[in-house]
């Protein structure tokens, strides 16, 4: 039975994970039939094989899309599956192909392209360029990172065109150009390009959506959150945050995950000034928070998250009410408790301190804070970023103190 062994290799399945497929295949056919890996054994290494009942026959000439006597097995003229036209099949009542059943075997056992073959190897070092687009935005910025990103989805829409590879490492492809969609989605929130950004996020959602990854769905729904709150949407940034939520149920995703989500509602709930509903949504994340300990695996996308994030965005509800006093000491916990390896966010939580000090009337703590990120401003190239400083030199520029003025004319000189 060399022949069933050839055409379940080309098509890229292992005999378990060929079970699964039939399983998968039966069902959405709506037929009631399927295959252990023991029965799958037997027909591909018995002489003569077992004949599949006519249930099993369907499912298998669905799948790989030439008769079952193509596939080795001895079958009799009244299950005969033979190559007619549809819709003029004179006498013929059996079950019919829309194209010649020699070449679409041939075509199965073809690789897809000459030349260049994907297996787990390159999948790997693709996978491996990927995360490293998050180290770049975390250390140097968008820009940088959207420069990568570039390049990774040359490679990564050439090998989906013309390279050979199973279903499996196709699919795979397809996830990594759904999560590059996803950068650029963040990339054009950061750049301030809010329309080019939700194009970025409906790309992401509908490729993640077709591989169906829930995890995946939520990296780019929790983008699509800031979007939807730049663009002046906030109903539509709440039922993004609402669609998360359920589809962290649906993946049984950790509290890593769902933190995420509840810092978006928190998010959604300030801008709208329904302080109430940020005070709840900043308790459930405290919840989670609590509970990350206990995670697992946390996807790339979540990693930044941590109790960091809880004190900036309950700093953010007591600016939105006006309170600059309360807000400092979230944000003095936050700037302190950032990773040493998220240098674009600590900066940009830094000159948020600032502003916060600025406000509260302690003028030479925030030019001294804001000094700090300009020692380091060399390596970080973020427009939303940039634009924060600009409003604190602004800010800094209409206050009556030498210091603000020599702070505002420190950052005019480096920005």
């Amino acid at each position: 039975m060399r022949k069933l062994v050839l055409l379940r290799q080309a098509a890229g399945y292992t005999q378990a994970s060929f079970v699964a497929a039939f399983a998968a295949e039966a069902a959405r056919l709506g037929i009631a039939a399927a295959v252990s890996v023991r029965q799958l054994r037997r027909w591909e290494n018995e002489t003569p094989p077992p004949l599949p009942h006519p249930g099993q026959q369907a499912v298998l000439e669905a799948m790989f899309g030439v008769p079952l006597a193509e596939m080795g097995f001895e079958v009799p003229l009244y299950r005969l599956t033979v190559a007619e036209p549809v819709s003029d099949s004179g006498a013929v009542k059996r079950r019919t192909f829309v194209a010649d059943a020699g070449a679409l075997m041939a075509a199965t056992l073809m690789p897809a392209a000459s030349g260049m073959r994907v297996g787990t190897a390159e999948l790997g070092h693709l996978r491996q360029r990927l995360a490293g687009l998050y180290r770049t935005d975390h250390a140097k910025g968008s820009v940088p990172a959207s420069a990568q990103a570039d390049r990774i989805e040359a490679d990564i829409t050439s090998a989906l065109r013309k390279a050979s590879y199973t279903a499996a490492v196709g699919r795979e492809l397809q996830t990594m150009l759904a999560e590059l969609h996803g950068h650029r989605a963040w990339y054009g929130y950061d750049g301030g390009r809010i329309a080019e950004g939700r194009t970025a996020c409906m790309e992401a959602l509908a490729a993640a959506q077709l591989v169906d990854n829930p995890l995946l769905q939520i990296s780019v729904l929790e983008t699509l959150v800031l979007l939807a709150i730049k663009a002046q949407r906030p109903w539509e940034a709440a039922s993004a945050v609402e669609n998360a939520f359920r589809l962290a149920a649906r993946a049984q995703a950790g509290a890593t995950v769902r933190l995420v989500i509840a810092l978006r509602g928190a998010n959604v709930a300030i801008h709208s000034g329904d302080l109430p509903s940020a005070r709840r949504a900043l308790s459930r994340a405290v919840q989670f928070q609590g509970r990350t300990d206990r995670d697992e695996d946390v996807p790339d996308w979540a990693r930044f998250v941590g109790p960091f994030e809880v004190d900036y965005a309950t700093a953010d509800m007591y600016m939105r009410a006006n309170q600059p006093g309360r807000a400092v000491p979230f944000l003095r916990a936050a700037v302190s408790g950032i990773g040493s390896g998220l240098a674009r966010n600590s900066a940009s939580y830094r000159i948020r301190f600032a502003d916060a000090l600025l406000a509260a009337g302690e003028v030479e703590e925030a030019c001294a804070e804001v000094d700090g990120v300009m020692g380091a401003w060399g390596g970080i190239s973020s427009p939303r970023l940039l634009g924060k400083v600009r409003d604190f030199q602004r800010s800094a520029s209409g206050i009556e103190s030498r210091t603000a003025r020599d702070c505002a004319a420190r950052i005019r000189e480096i920005v």
